[in-house]
């Protein structure tokens, strides 16, 4: 029992593996990826207010991707900088 269980543990850890962003071409496709639906979102948004308040709210919609973009970068930075600290004696 405690083997299976070991084993399901080691699986789940090597599946969240596959969810770390490691390098500055993968932010970018997952900022891409999350621009294209803010844009779509946005367009949702002009549809169905027109005026001032689609258009703020179409703001809103690219600012935050412009806000998580900085925090992903920022956040690879801080974490290649860590493991490269770690390296020098």
């Amino acid at each position: 029992m405690a083997r299976r269980l070991l084993g399901l543990l080691v699986m789940l850890k090597k599946i969240g593996r596959l969810f770390v962003i490691k390098t500055r071409l993968e932010a970018c496709l997952i900022i891409y990826a999350l621009a294209v639906g803010a844009m779509a979102r946005g367009a949702a948004y002009l549809h169905e207010y027109p005026g001032y308040g689609g258009k703020l709210l179409l703001l809103a919609c690219t600012g935050s991707v412009f806000l998580a973009g900085a925090k992903i970068f920022d956040c690879l930075r801080y974490e290649q900088a860590a493991e490269a600290a770690k390296q020098i004696p």
